[in-house]
C-alpha cells in the first residue's frame, strides 16, 4: 500500500508541470489598426486608422478557429469613410515557447464601406473579403500577452475592381 501511494505521489509530482504546458483554450486580441486601401481602378492609395479585434478558439495546441473584425477610419475632402470587415477562418501557432507565440492565419468573409458626404449624400456597400498573413505575440504574464505586430494582406472586391491592401494592427491578448 505504501509501495502504491509512494508511486502516485511521485507521478503526481512529475504530471504538475505537464499541466502548465497545457495551451490556452481561447484568445481574444483587440487594439490598434493601420491600414493601407488601395481602392483600385487607378486611384491612389489612402492610409487609414481604426481597431481591429480577434476571438481565438483553440482546438489543440496549434489549431485554432479564429473571428477577426475590425474598423478603419479616414476623413477626406470633408467625406467620411468608414470600412469595417468581419472575418472567420483557421489560425496555426506554435505555443511550445512560453515567451512568444507566432501565428499566422487565413480569414474569409466581407467588408462594409460607407462613405458619407454630409446629410444629404451617403453610400453604403459589402463585398467580399479575404485576409492572410500572420504575427507574434509576446506572453508578458500567463493569462495576458502583447500583439507586437500582426501583418495582414486584405483584399477586397468592391464594385468590379479588387483592392490590394496592408492592414497592421498590434494591441493586447487575454489568454483563457
Amino acid at each position: 500500500m505504501r509501495k502504491s501511494l509512494a508511486v502516485v505521489a511521485v507521478i503526481a509530482l512529475f504530471a504538475i508541470p505537464m499541466l502548465a504546458q497545457d495551451h490556452p483554450k481561447a484568445d481574444i486580441f483587440g487594439g490598434y489598426q493601420y491600414t493601407r486601401i488601395n481602392p483600385g481602378g487607378g486611384a491612389s492609395g489612402e492610409n487609414f486608422n481604426g481597431w481591429n479585434a480577434a476571438v481565438t478558439g483553440w482546438v489543440n495546441n496549434y489549431l485554432g478557429v479564429t473571428g477577426d473584425f475590425s474598423g478603419a477610419y479616414k476623413s477626406i475632402g470633408g467625406t467620411a469613410i468608414r470600412q469595417y470587415t468581419f472575418m472567420f477562418g483557421p489560425t496555426i501557432a506554435s505555443h511550445a515557447n512560453e515567451k512568444f507565440t507566432p501565428f499566422a492565419h487565413v480569414l474569409l468573409g466581407g467588408a462594409h464601406c460607407t462613405t458619407d458626404a454630409g446629410a444629404c449624400f451617403a453610400t453604403s456597400n459589402t463585398a467580399f473579403a479575404l485576409a492572410f498573413g500572420g504575427g507574434l505575440d509576446v506572453n508578458v504574464g500567463h493569462n495576458v500577452g502583447v500583439r507586437v505586430g500582426q501583418f495582414d494582406y486584405l483584399m477586397t472586391k468592391f464594385a468590379s475592381d479588387t483592392q490590394n491592401d496592408f492592414r497592421f494592427s498590434a494591441g493586447i491578448v487575454f489568454h483563457f
